[in-house]
């Protein structure tokens, strides 16, 4: 079984292949750029961007979760927003996704942050079915929107 532990400078090249195979699961190509400066955010303690890895004994890093904790409107402690989570796909199945998210549960608690939350894409299935064992969806839809190019 994998250990969940925060991330540490030495885990960067490995948690830079996960992160591009997470950015081409959902159909994105990676971006030098944009994956320095989320790595140089989660490095900065002043950022409320964070990362923890699930590590397994025999290959290292098999899995990464990238996490944001924000204000909200609707309560008094911070909440923890779940942005990016990916297993190796050779370690799925073994409970790692689960091990991961786990470890967010009991931050949650032990921090006092008001929720956790997630979203993913409606036909993921997989991650779905791990989902679904926690809580049933929101039922919320979201709706994103990118800003024209300037004339």
């Amino acid at each position: 079984m994998a250990t969940i532990r925060r991330i540490e400078a030495r885990d960067e090249r490995r948690w830079r292949e996960l992160f591009a195979q997470y950015t081409r699961f959902y159909e994105r190509e990676p971006d030098e750029a944009i994956t320095r400066h989320v790595w140089s955010r989660i490095m900065d303690p002043a950022a409320p961007v964070y990362a923890i890895v699930a590590e397994d004994a025999a290959a290292g890093v098999v899995g990464i979760a990238n996490y944001l904790l924000h204000e909200s409107t609707g309560s008094l402690a911070p909440v923890c927003y779940l942005q990016d989570l990916f297993v190796d796909p050779a370690m799925r199945g073994g409970g790692v996704g689960k091990a991961l998210i786990d470890w967010l549960v009991a931050e949650t608690a032990a921090q006092g942050w008001s929720r956790l939350y997630w979203n993913t894409r409606e036909n993921n299935y997989r991650a779905r079915a791990l989902y679904d064992k926690y809580t049933p969806h929101s039922g919320f839809l979201r709706y994103v929107l990118l800003p024209k190019p300037a004339d």
